[in-house]
């Protein structure tokens, strides 16, 4: 039996928020290597500029349009320059998000609150509702959440909240839009990224320490590439008959 055509993404095109580094940048690259044409959405145009390019060194397909998804003109702008660009939309992938602030609840600034929702539950749901406007039938949508959406972590209380109701998000679009949109999510583990060293506090020097004390079952921390292999798994073929799941990708956590 042939099994080459489960993962093979060339007749798609995909749109990844926050591409321009870390998950997101994974991401972008493993669906590129598939044979998806990629747009590599983000706010800092330089670092999606690269991506792109790297992409396009590698003889994969690939353009760089800078967005602020918390703002509806800008992702029906992406939706629009997708479609533009390479013909159609099938994958939407909702990386975009992170706090880089620590702070029990009962000290969180307010407008701390509202941003973090707004990144990260807010823009969700309006990515969602744009790219399944204008996605064919067969369209993908994965949301990628994180393990504090399941895990208390003592200061991080708001950036829980938005990923809990991303998770929740995940499902119901499953219900409402199948059969013709599937709609699944990933919870990252940890996974050394800029945003996740600058909430912890953490140097580069510390990780090794931090591998030890987490004492994960996969022996250690996870990486972009690691998350770009779920997110492969969730828009491709193989993956055909899933949808409404969050995987927790965490190396066991």
């Amino acid at each position: 039996m042939d099994s080459s055509h489960l993962f093979d993404l060339s007749n798609d095109v995909a749109v990844v928020t926050g591409a321009g580094r870390g998950i997101g940048e994974g991401i972008a690259k493993v669906l590129a290597g598939a044979g998806a044409a990629v747009v590599c959405a983000a706010r800092r145009e330089k670092e999606i500029e690269r991506v792109a390019d790297e992409i396009r060194a590698s003889g994969g397909r690939a353009i760089a349009m800078a967005t602020d998804v918390t703002r509806d003109e800008a992702v029906e702008s992406l939706a629009e320059g997708a479609i533009e660009a390479f013909g159609s939309l099938d994958i939407w992938v909702n990386n975009a998000g992170g706090s880089p602030i620590q702070a029990p609840l009962v000290d969180l600034p307010r407008e701390e609150w509202d941003a973090t929702l707004a990144l990260n539950l807010t823009a969700v749901w309006v990515c969602s509702n744009i790219a399944a406007r204008h996605m064919r039938d067969g369209g993908r949508i994965v949301n990628i959440t994180s393990r504090a959406a399941e895990l208390v972590v003592p200061g991080s209380g708001h950036y829980s909240a938005a990923k809990a109701g991303a998770n929740m998000l995940t499902a119901t679009y499953a219900k409402e839009l199948g059969p013709r949109i599937r709609v699944n999510g990933i919870m990252p583990g940890p996974v050394p990224t800029e945003i996740m060293m600058k909430a912890l506090g953490l140097a580069e020097e510390q990780l090794e320490k931090l591998e030890r004390a987490l004492r994960l079952p996969a022996g250690r921390l996870g990486t972009p590439e690691d998350l770009g292999a779920a997110a492969l798994y969730l828009v491709s073929p193989a993956s055909e008959w899933v949808t409404g799941q969050t995987l927790n990708i965490s190396g066991g956590q």
